[in-house]
Parts: structure tokens; C-alpha cells; sequence
């Protein structure tokens, strides 16, 4: 089933779009894996870039979000490795640099790509030629012209503004610090599609 997003941006740039990466439906989400190694080995197995689509092209990826990078600097890299000459990203969220308080599991700020980076740096990061975030006020700005109604949307894990009021940095340090989040961290410099 095609981005709606790409599609859309695809239309608009009045470029082709394709689809350049084959998904293995047999492996699970790898965002909510527990450890570092197992997502990146899980990236490998999840997806598979067609040289026929990115030979020799320049080409932008865009993805729903970028939270610790691991997907998205291993997809750079199958994409350079599948010929493509230039690779630029565009996330349709802005910088994940807060954790979800609220259920999701990312405690730690650390392991956050965009923790503490520009977004120039986190584009080197993930080994990209350019990278674009949605604007956090613009999203906002969507969703009220969509729903007048709502007064205020959580957007805690992009501004660090919780909506209950009772969140603080105090919090946050006792949630990184404590069993759910004390061990993990952010992707590396360079994710390696070869199995250590």
C-alpha cells in the first residue's frame, strides 16, 4: 500500500513516485524491540532496497517519523548500496526529543537520534545528504484548523510541554534513571548492515 504521504509530496514536487523498498511482513515492529542489536538485526530482515528502482538516482525517503534513527540509518545505507547516488529524508513529525510519559515505552531522552543534535546533525547522523522535519507549528496549525474544538494537542514528545501539567525534569531523570530506561541509548554514528 503506497505513503499517502510520498504520494502526495510526489505529486506535488511533480516527480515519479516508487516504491523502492520490499517489506518482509513477517517480522514485527522493530521500534518496540528491547535492545539496540535486535532492532538493527530486525531492520535487516524487515527490508530489502531494489537496485532497479535507486541505481544511479537521487532520491527522498520520507517516513511518519524518526525517533532513535536505527531503521532510518540502516535504510540510507541499503539505498546507497542498492546505487543510489543521492539520499535525502523528510519526516512528516518534527525531532522526537521528549519521552512518552503516557504508554508508549521511550523513556530516555538518550535514545532519541535528534537528543541534543540539529537537525544537520542528525542528519549525519543517519548518513543522509539532507533531511527535512515537519514543523511543529504547522502540525499544530492542521490539526486545530481540522478541530477548532480541541484547545490543546499533546505534543509533549516534540516541545517537552505535558499535558497533564505534571511532568518535570525531576520526573524525567527518575524515569531514565530507573529499570525501564536506565540501559538504553540512541543508534550510532553509523548503522552497519553487516552482523557484528
Amino acid at each position: 500500500m503506497p505513503c499517502i504521504r510520498s504520494v502526495q509530496v510526489s505529486a506535488e514536487l511533480g516527480l515519479p513516485y516508487r516504491e523502492g523498498l520490499v517489506k518482509n511482513r513477517y517480522v514485527g515492529r522493530t521500534f518496540i524491540m528491547p535492545d539496540q542489536r535486535m532492532r538493527e538485526m530486525s531492520v535487516r530482515r524487515k527490508l530489502n532496497a531494489m537496485p532497479a528502482v535507486f541505481e544511479g538516482k537521487s532520491v527522498l525517503l520520507i517516513d511518519d517519523s524518526i525517533v532513535r534513527g536505527t531503521t532510518m540509518a540502516q535504510i540510507v545505507d541499503m539505498v546507497r548500496r542498492a546505487g543510489a547516488k543521492e539520499v535525502y529524508l523528510a519526516s512528516s513529525a518534527p525531532p522526537v526529543r521528549f519521552p512518552n510519559v503516557y504508554g508508549v515505552d521511550m523513556p530516555n531522552r538518550k535514545e532519541f537520534v535528534a537528543d541534543g543534535l540539529t537537525e544537520e546533525q542528525v542528519c549525519d547522523v543517519l548518513g543522509a545528504d539532507g533531511l527535512v522535519y515537519q514543523d511543529i507549528e504547522d502540525l499544530l496549525g492542521v490539526g486545530s484548523s481540522l478541530n477548532p474544538g480541541i484547545k490543546r494537542f499533546d505534543a509533549a514528545c516534540f516541545d517537552g510541554h505535558y499535558v497533564t501539567g505534571d511532568i518535570d525534569d525531576d520526573y524525567l531523570a527518575e524515569l531514565e534513571s530507573s529499570g525501564r530506561g536506565a540501559s538504553r541509548t540512541r543508534a550510532g554514528q553509523k548503522a552497519s548492515l553487516v552482523a557484528a
